[in-house]
């Protein structure tokens, strides 16, 4: 994770620089942001997540090593899950044809982008983590004074 990490934040790091020299849109194309919000729906579960971690860290990954690196995720969920990536071209799907059946999942060039991109957020949550610590105590500590 450590090592994703780091490669991520040099894309970071990139992607600010980029949009700190661009400017924002006067007005928000309705198709864009219409997609915006459907891929925020889709990625940003927790299964979607977990997924694209572990493909990002390992690289071809067979289905039932997915499940099992994945951790607690039913065969049925990660089905879902993976088809679904499948289906935005987040990730490619090899089925050899063997007995049994071989399947094996990798990133795709768009997946490899989007875990760039949730990697801003990982980086977020570490700079600011003692600082949320802190924030729920108060919010927890006022909530039982109350």
């Amino acid at each position: 994770m450590q090592k994703l990490l780091e490669r991520e934040h040099t894309r970071v790091q990139e992607l600010k620089a980029k949009l700190a020299t661009s400017t924002p849109p006067i007005e928000v194309d309705p198709k864009v942001e219409a997609l915006v919000r459907e891929i925020i729906e889709r990625v940003a579960d927790k299964w979607t997540m977990l997924v694209l971690e572990v493909l990002a860290e390992h690289g071809v990954v067979r289905f039932t090593r997915l499940g099992e690196l994945v951790g607690d995720i039913s065969q049925k969920m990660l089905t879902k899950t993976v088809r679904q990536m499948e289906s935005d071209g987040l990730v490619t799907r090899t089925v050899h044809p063997v007995i049994p059946p071989k399947v094996e999942y990798q990133l795709t060039e768009l997946g490899h982008s989007l875990g760039a991109a949730f990697c801003g957020v990982w980086i977020w949550a570490e700079v600011h983590h003692d600082e949320i610590i802190r924030a729920r105590q108060a919010f927890r500590r006022d909530s039982l004074a109350s």
